[in-house]
């Protein structure tokens, strides 16, 4: 018995296998790569000392998924795999629906040709939109404001619906917030393939020299040192975030069948204090110029992660300290990524 991890070549989904695999799980994955590097596999296996199978296809091929989940006798999916640039989404929505909610579609029918019914959801903060109060709980309205975000929207309520209709889908759609950091073995971190919009990733190239500065986009906002907040989580939460989601649902006596968790620290830090805890982490000055703020930027976003602790027992764990440490160390042990 295996757990198909969509996408699992990527960031989020290499730390995750990691989890997986460290947990004494059997994960097979499929990635089509756009995004990801198949070295992270192999990493994984090394830290792990163990190997992943890896079949290299996309979400829209249902054909493929079916042929991977009766191949390796599948009986969950952790669903990862998806496009996830906001400013490409405004770019080009057709795109993030086709690949976002028509390779989601594609899955399920995979999954219902092959008898599967358990499924993780990766989907986002970005649903609730501008926050009517804070921290934000799961009970917020959503109201995306971007496409990226209307599409993870749709797919959790197309998720709802398909609980709804059949009793015996058990689903958990995660709604995480800022994933920074890496592997504490500086084996795997995150190494985009597009240049980074995420900005964790650009103050680390502005540390290492492949950046003369970070521009701050806002430096106005009604905070206490004026830049955006965020609540920035550690990439290792998250998989442990999602190992546990996993172990719920394939619980005998799990009752939700249809639920939706926030992973976040509850904790919200400024663009200015991640900064500094960088340069203290790295021993290096990040120049900064501030720009005027970005239409459709968040002046303050942080989660309420109660019902995610009272659910699965799971907690994040890693301060910021640790988020900047653990990116400095894989950047540090891997000032070109992934590249061999």
């Amino acid at each position: 018995m295996s757990i198909l991890i969509t996408g699992g070549a990527g960031y989020i989904g290499s730390h995750s296998c990691v989890c997986f695999l460290e947990a004494g799980l059997d994960v097979v994955v499929v990635d089509n790569l756009s995004n990801a590097h198949p070295e992270s596999l192999k990493r994984v296996a090394a830290i792990t000392g163990r190997e992943v199978p890896f079949v290299e296809a996309d979400i829209r091929d249902q054909s493929k998924l079916e042929s991977v989940l009766k191949a390796h006798g599948c009986t969950a999916v952790v669903h990862f795999a998806g496009l996830k640039v906001v400013g490409d989404s405004i770019a080009d929505p057709v795109s993030y629906y086709d690949v976002n909610v028509s390779g989601t579609l594609s899955l399920l029918r995979a999954m219902v040709g092959c008898g599967i019914k358990n499924l993780i959801f990766s989907s986002s903060a970005n649903v609730y939109g501008d926050p009517l109060e804070l921290p934000l709980k799961e009970g917020h309205r959503t109201a995306p404001m971007t496409p990226y975000g209307q599409t993870k929207r749709i797919v959790e309520q197309l998720l709802e619906d398909l609980v709804e209709s059949d009793p015996s889908w058990r689903v958990t759609a995660m709604r995480y917030f800022n994933p920074v950091g890496a592997h504490d073995s500086g084996q795997i971190g995150e190494d985009p393939l597009s240049t980074p919009t995420n900005l964790m990733p650009i103050i680390g190239q502005v540390a290492t020299g492949e950046r003369a500065k970070l521009t701050v986009f806002g430096s106005d906002y009604e905070t206490p040192d004026g830049t955006g907040i965020r609540d920035f989580i550690h990439v290792m939460d998250l998989a442990e975030g999602h190992l546990s989601a996993y172990r719920h649902l394939m619980a005998a006596d799990a009752d939700n069948r249809f639920q939706t968790l926030n992973l976040g620290t509850g904790k919200g830090y400024s663009v200015l204090e991640l900064v500094r805890e960088f340069e203290r982490a790295s021993n290096k000055a990040i120049p900064i110029e501030m720009a005027p703020r970005r239409a459709g930027n968040l002046a303050v976003s942080f989660a309420d992660p109660i019902l995610a602790r009272e659910t699965l027992g799971w907690e994040a764990k890693r301060d910021l300290k640790i988020m900047c440490h653990d990116t400095w160390n894989w950047l540090c042990k891997n000032p070109k990524g992934y590249a061999v």
